[in-house]
C-alpha cells in the first residue's frame, strides 16, 4: 500500500513569523524516515500504511502542543492506493517525462 499525504500544520496566533514551528515539523517528518518533500505551501510525505500516515500528523500536532500552540490549523489530503510505495517521486517523474516530450 501506497500512502500520499499532502499536508499543512502550523499554530494559530503564536507569531507573525510561523517557520520556526513549520521546521520542527519537517525536521519530524525527515526523522521519521518516510520520504518527503517540502513545498511553499506544505509538505508531502508517503507512508506504507494508513495509521503510519495519520500517526505522524499526531506526532507534528504533539510537537506545536509540547511548544505552548494553544490552537493549530492544519490541511490534510490523502491519496490511498494499493500497489507498491514510490509514489511521491513517480507521479512527479511521469509528469515531467510528458512535458520534456512536448
Amino acid at each position: 500500500m501506497s500512502v500520499l499525504v499532502d499536508f499543512s500544520i502550523f499554530p494559530v496566533g503564536q507569531a507573525e513569523h510561523l517557520s520556526p514551528y513549520v521546521a520542527s515539523v519537517v525536521e519530524l517528518i525527515a526523522d521519521s524516515g518516510y520520504n518527503y518533500q517540502l513545498t511553499a505551501m506544505g509538505t508531502l510525505f508517503e507512508t506504507d500504511a494508513l495509521g503510519e500516515a495519520l500517526t505522524l500528523i499526531e506526532r507534528a500536532y504533539a510537537l506545536l502542543a509540547a511548544a505552548g500552540c494553544k490552537r493549530v490549523y492544519a490541511t490534510v489530503k490523502l491519496d490511498i492506493r494499493e500497489g507498491p510505495s514510490g509514489r511521491l517521486t513517480r507521479k512527479t517523474a511521469a509528469v515531467e517525462a510528458r512535458l520534456s516530450q512536448g
